[in-house]
């Protein structure tokens, strides 16, 4: 069987996809401010439910691009999502990724509380929210990492610039998710089971390609 290929030159696959996506959409329309984030994990994923899936808090998206601009961190919860984050676009505004899940004092403080190291890894990242650093936390894979999320902010201790609540799975995803759609912050979440730290990493990037101007 032959397969007929779209005669499409290296550097307009991208351009190409995205108009593919916009053809598919069709009539279903987004909020020009949310657009390029829906788009952007569209064409991740290759998963349209994301239209339907990704709810914003208002202003979510430019309250983040006004993070990033300020140097923000984003803290992830996977090396995959941190390797995802585009490290040029980060730099042009002094921004970086951090992911602390590996970390040895994360390991020694999730032991010692019967915690997991992404609960553990959330309780460093405030450490660094608590010194005036702008935070973006990026969560792609534990939904635990959300639950911490969520008690220290309910607390008091923990004002992010913005939550990516977008774990992937089956045991306490929707759960958290649906925690995280009850607090007073910034927030982008991917209701239901689907999500990864893809999708994470697409958010991120959005944001970062729209504070760029691209």
């Amino acid at each position: 069987m032959k397969i007929k290929l779209d005669n499409v030159l290296p550097g307009d696959i991208e351009k190409r996809s995205f108009e593919i996506i916009g053809q598919e959409l069709g009539d279903r329309k987004l909020d020009p401010e949310i657009e390029p984030v829906v788009k952007r994990v569209i064409h991740t994923s290759a998963d349209f439910d994301y239209y339907d899936n990704l709810v914003f808090s208002e202003g979510a998206v430019r309250k983040g691009i006004e993070a990033l601009k300020k140097g923000a961190c984003i803290i992830t919860d996977t090396q995959m999502a941190k390797a995802g984050i585009s490290k040029p676009a980060l730099s042009v505004f002094g921004a970086e990724v951090q992911c602390f899940i590996a970390d040895e004092e994360v390991k020694d403080a999730a032991k010692a509380a019967g915690s997991t190291r992404a609960a553990a890894a959330v309780d460093k990242g405030a450490e660094l929210a608590s010194s005036g650093r702008p935070v973006i936390f990026a969560v792609g894979n534990a939904p635990t990492a959300l639950v911490r999320l969520y008690e220290l902010i309910s607390e008091g201790k923990l004002r992010p610039e913005l939550i990516i609540g977008v774990p992937v799975g089956f045991v306490n995803v929707v759960e958290s998710k649906e925690l995280i759609l009850e607090l007073p912050v910034p927030y982008i979440v991917a209701r239901g089971r689907k999500g990864g730290s893809n999708v994470a990493a697409a958010i991120c990037n959005a944001m970062l390609y729209m504070a760029g101007g691209r």
